[in-house]
């Protein structure tokens, strides 16, 4: 099944969709773009464990963030929003942990989370595992997360080539999961918004069939965010589709007043 939506606001527009692939009989990915006063927050989870454990994992981690962020009343800062996101994945990595432990069936659960809170002002970005985000503006399309993998870990110590990671037998393996240990780290960076940008999310599923020179010419075709995520699932479809596919799109629109907005918010 693949679901979507866009929303005009001033600024932004979002969609999310999600496929469960040519391969599985069910759908451990969730995900979500989620909008109030203080901005959008945009979250992909990627599950992993027996049964339909994964599937929890991954739809508890959306729903706890959503409503974390319903809860959230004011606007945030840069160093803000940071903190929001690093405490608010902290107090979900707690919470699936101890989920797991109190039911037998969800032992051993966890999933990935990538979760971008956009503001008129600032992305920040907040990641564990292997699910990603992209951003495209007017200086190029950039992975701007790196995968907590063992392959990843490989090629940042020099053991593996760029070529030799694309098609690692051990690519699946993550280092770091929510829900897997009772403590986890999360990364956090904050990123400017310029004018006509784009931030993508995505699990692994779509980031394993389309690779970043190619997602970059996707993304330059004159249509809707819409039609551009439900491009990125056909092609991962196309390309054997044996993973669950998710992605979620923010693109802020182009506006003469953005450079006073910033100035004044400065």
């Amino acid at each position: 099944m693949i679901w979507g939506e866009e929303v005009g606001g001033s600024r932004m527009r979002y969609t999310f969709m999600t496929n469960v692939g040519k391969v599985r009989t069910h759908n451990e990915d969730s995900g979500g773009v989620f909008e109030n006063s203080s901005g959008i927050l945009a979250v992909v989870a990627d599950g992993m464990g027996g049964h339909l454990a994964g599937d929890v994992a991954s739809s508890m981690s959306v729903s706890f963030l959503e409503k974390e962020w319903s809860e959230v009343s004011s606007p945030f800062s840069a160093k803000e929003a940071e903190h929001w996101l690093r405490n608010s994945c902290l107090k979900l990595n707690e919470h699936l942990y101890q989920h797991a432990l109190d039911n037998k069936e969800c032992q051993g659960m966890g999933t990935t989370i990538v979760a971008a809170l956009c503001t008129e002002e600032f992305v920040s970005i907040a990641h564990v595992g292997d699910s990603r985000v992209y951003i495209k503006n007017e200086f190029g399309f950039k992975l701007k997360t790196s995968d907590h993998s063992l392959v990843q870990e490989l090629l940042n110590t020099g053991q593996i080539t760029e070529a030799e990671a694309e098609h690692h037998p051990r690519k699946n393996v993550l280092l770091r999961a929510l829900g897997t240990e009772p403590v986890i780290k999360v990364d956090v960076q904050t990123l400017q918004v310029e004018d006509d940008q784009l931030i993508m999310l995505c699990s692994d599923g779509l980031s394993n069939k389309i690779e970043t020179a190619e997602m970059e010419n996707m993304l330059t075709a004159e249509q809707s965010i819409e039609a551009i995520a439900e491009s990125f699932i056909k092609k991962a479809n196309e390309r054997g589709g044996e993973d669950n596919i998710s992605i979620a799109i923010v693109k802020y629109e182009e506006h003469s007043n953005h450079a006073l907005d910033t100035d004044k918010a400065r």
